[in-house]
């Protein structure tokens, strides 16, 4: 690492050119070759996914994206002479809108069912000739105005789909500049140095936006989500930002305490370095992790995070040294330039708000640690009630367009007209299946929870039908998922008996609860491997069994308290529109298993750091105390920085409008909070104090057979290091 960051720091200029370069080439390929982002969620062996494959076999797919227009009437009917010839003439615009293939006006013979019973509410459906990723914000905001330029008094015209919640969402981009002015803000205060400032956002920058061009070109490889370069975004400037903090402030303390720029750089390279390429690596496996579930969709997020890391990573032991080259001391602020100057370098012990919190840690540890503990588990309370299922336009803001179209619906055909469940059945059998058919409808109307059922007439020669079943229930509640088992365990199976009939439950929402199911039974596994590789990586760095095993009980602590953060905002509805969590609902399926990911990966970020300084004490003096008291005092400030960064990157993804994105953002920001402030700070510490030398015990067996890996090289004495050319203070 010491060779790999002088070179960098002697060749700044070429580094910089070749990152310029890599950064530009990169979006050049991204913008020519567009991206081809698919949101696939393969989920073999499940009725849902039996359901898809008959559907693609026996009926044409659609060619579009299909959204509605939704009108509703304060008094009278929507069938009255003015409304109607209002809404025809809408609808005929509409047609006439570019890229639009069809209309399926209420208002014509076959489209009363387009109506609810009241008369007060209709919709029409508005077939795209394209995709909806194919169609531009201009185009949909056209589409959404035409529609709503009937709205007037008595009349509310609004507009529902999947095309229009993407038009929806603020400018991409938006989340991101206001987390670096956030991250900015931060690290401004922290150094006082407008410089010292720039070098961690460019570090970011450079590393998010080549990885981010870069996955859009990889998706016209592999199937990656189109929330990929939003979680690559999210992902990359938080740690981007972090690493580059810890190596800058090693840096700058280098340099305070005597050493030249050039050998400043190169030791904070070869030590914070090491600990930020351990870091990065533990981030990396816990989102491989995902792997474990085997699903395509997460699979494709994990690459396209991982991808993230490890261009960040690469960006601050390469590119991050070479700007320092090219600071110089003008990293420092200049008062501590000139203090630096007028009383030469400042002494090894930390000093200030630090070191007086470290010794009262020591202190008073098992107080600390009861009331660490007692805080964690009172957070992590609602997390005993997380019910995993899936966002819908019910759960947008409420002042969106897509939400009230949504409660307009619900509101003229009932709550679960939304989310509408298909049962295909295969009635190879003739008459008899017929039969069979026949009575599995007659039961499914006299089911609990049933609001609707039709079955489409089966065509002469057809071997599936298809039936339309409306719950009384909203697609999220619980409720719809209890009719969804009945009709899977109790009714149908009663109707096939005596058939060859072969009936499955399928459509929207039984897809997501089939999700739900697949990703809660993976969940063990998923956090099993994660745990057992971060443990295997602590083990073989710090050489102990109690610091790794301390690091999953924190790993395991911070996720139910994150998770708890999640229920009572997103599932209770205590969050509301201000936190993008609209109306109540369950946590989207994916959530839990790309937010253990980043969490894990990034509460061994903070462990690696924290206690890779407590290790290299430890290593010196022999001192347990010693190296709990000089390594929290040493790091606890740069970690509560670099928390309160990631709390402006993370949070700052609310703005996007997105209920899962904001999931993301809640519930990494408080994650990462209760992480570096209660269990880093607080937790970890007051335990390393309470187990003593035993932090650091580790079978001979077991040392005898492990392989050697530091993490963080032992601090030659520095006066071994060429000396400190003089500095004085200069201009910046």
């Amino acid at each position: 690492m010491a060779a790999l960051a002088r070179w960098c720091y002697r060749h700044k200029w070429l580094v910089v050119l070749l990152w310029v370069v890599a950064l530009v080439g990169v979006g050049a390929a991204s913008n020519t070759m567009g991206s081809n982002y698919a949101n696939v969620f393969q989920l073999p062996g499940t009725e849902s996914a039996k359901v898809l494959s008959l559907m693609d076999k026996a009926f044409p797919k659609s060619s579009g994206e299909a959204d509605s227009v939704v009108w509703h009437t304060d008094s009278g009917s929507v069938n009255d002479a003015a409304v109607k010839d209002e809404m025809t003439a809408t609808l005929a615009k509409i047609a006439k809108l570019p890229d639009v293939g069809s209309v399926a006006s209420p208002y014509v013979p076959a489209g009363a069912t387009k109506i609810s019973q009241d008369g007060r509410t209709a919709y029409a459906t508005v077939t795209w000739s394209k995709l909806g990723n194919e169609l531009n914000v201009d185009q949909v905001n056209k589409f959404v105005d035409t529609a709503q330029a009937a709205d007037r008094k008595g009349l509310d015209v609004e507009v529902g789909g999947q095309a229009v919640q993407q038009a929806e969402q603020p400018p991409m981009g938006l989340s991101e500049l206001v987390g670096i002015a956030a991250a900015a803000l931060v690290l401004y205060l922290a150094f006082g140095s407008l410089f010292g400032m720039l070098l961690p956002i460019l570090t970011a920058i450079f590393g998010v936006g080549t990885s981010v061009s870069a996955i859009a070109v990889l998706s016209h490889a592999i199937d990656l989500g189109d929330i990929a370069p939003t979680l690559a975004s999210l992902v990359g400037l938080g740690v981007g930002i972090d690493y580059a903090l810890f190596i800058v402030t090693r840096h700058r303390k280098g340099i305070m305490r005597g050493l030249s720029p050039e050998e400043a750089a190169v030791k904070a390279v070869d030590t914070s370095g090491r600990a930020v390429l351990f870091a990065g690596g533990t981030v990396c496996i816990a989102l491989l992790g995902m792997f474990a579930v085997g699903l395509t969709f997460l699979n494709g997020l994990a690459i396209g995070a991982s991808l993230t890391v490890i261009v960040t990573v690469t960006a601050s032991v390469t590119l991050l040294p070479a700007m320092l080259g090219v600071l110089g001391p003008r990293v420092l602020s200049r008062r501590q330039r000139r203090r630096l100057a007028e009383r030469g370098p400042e002494g090894e012990e930390a000093t200030g708000a630090a070191a007086r919190w470290s010794g009262f840690v020591q202190r008073h540890p098992r107080v600390l640690a009861v009331v660490a503990v007692a805080v964690m588990a009172v957070i992590a309370i609602p997390t005993l009630s997380l019910r995993l299922g899936s966002s819908d336009q019910g759960n947008n803001q409420s002042t969106t367009t897509t939400r009230k179209a949504y409660d307009m619906l619900a509101e003229g055909f009932g709550p679960g007209f939304n989310g509408p469940l298909t049962i295909l059945a295969e009635v190879p059998g003739g008459a008899a299946d017929v039969k069979a058919l026949d009575g599995l409808v007659a039961d499914i109307r006299t089911q609990k929870g049933v609001a609707a059922v039709s079955a489409l007439p089966l065509q002469k020669g057809a071997t599936i039908a298809v039936v339309q079943v409306v719950p009384t229930t909203s697609p999220q509640a619980v409720g719809t998922d209890d009719l969804i088992d009945r009709l899977r365990g109790e009714v149908i199976p009663a109707a096939e008996n005596g058939s060859t009939m072969q009936a499955y439950v399928g459509g929207q929402t039984a897809i997501f609860k089939d999700f739900a199911h697949v990703i809660t039974g993976k969940l063990p596994l998923f956090i099993g491997v994660i745990i057992a590789l971060g443990f295997v990586l602590l083990l073989l760095a710090f050489r102990s069994l109690v610091v790794p095993l301390t690091a999953a009980a924190m790993n395991l602590i911070a996720a139910a308290a994150s998770f708890g953060l999640l229920v009572a905002t997103f599932q209770w509805g205590w969050g509301g529109d201000p936190l993008s969590a609209g109306r109540a609902g369950p946590i989207d399926s994916f959530i839990p298993v790309i937010m253990l990911s980043l969490l894990f990966g990034l509460s061994m970020d903070y462990q690696v750091f924290l206690v890779s300084r407590m290790h290299e004490e430890w290593v010196h003096t022999r001192d347990n105390a010693r190296a709990v008291r000089v390594g929290l005092a040493e790091t606890s400030r740069v970690i509560n920085s670099a928390a309160v960064i990631m709390i402006c990157v993370f949070g700052a993804f609310v703005l996007m409008g997105q209920r899962a994105t904001a999931m993301f953002g809640v519930g990494l920001a408080g994650a990462v909070a209760l992480d570096a402030f209660i269990l880093r700070t607080v937790l970890v510490p007051s335990l390393m104090h309470l187990f003593g030398s035993s932090n650091w015990w580790l079978p001979g067996w077991l040392d005898k057979r492990l392989p050697h890996l530091a993490v963080e090289p032992a601090d030659e004495d520095d006066s071994a290091e060429p000396p400190a050319k003089e500095l004085v203070p200069s201009r910046d």
